[in-house]
């Protein structure tokens, strides 16, 4: 999933290099009828970039999901929650 919005944020130019971009990746495994499934994967990025460039991030984040062939894969069986904290650099 990151890479895939990583990708979709090159199209509007911003970078991604590993001291302006990471993920926080946290989830849930709940016993489900007694099997053991994950439910919910949750994703925190943290992007540091030029304040003249927020909006394209976000519009990147709005549309990077139907892209990504790992979230694409398990929508509808694994809940995705994802959110995007800028930072100014």
């Amino acid at each position: 999933m990151m890479g895939t919005f990583a990708s979709v944020l090159a199209t509007k130019k911003i970078r991604t290099h590993t001291d302006r971009f990471q993920a926080n990746v946290e989830g849930d495994i709940e016993n489900v009828e007694g099997v053991l499934k994950i439910t919910v994967i949750r994703v925190h990025y943290v992007l540091k970039l030029n304040p003249k460039e927020e909006d394209d991030a976000r519009w990147a984040m709005e549309n990077y999901v139907e892209k990504c062939p790992a979230a694409m894969s398990v929508t509808g069986c694994i809940g995705i929650e994802h959110s995007l904290e800028l930072v100014a650099e």
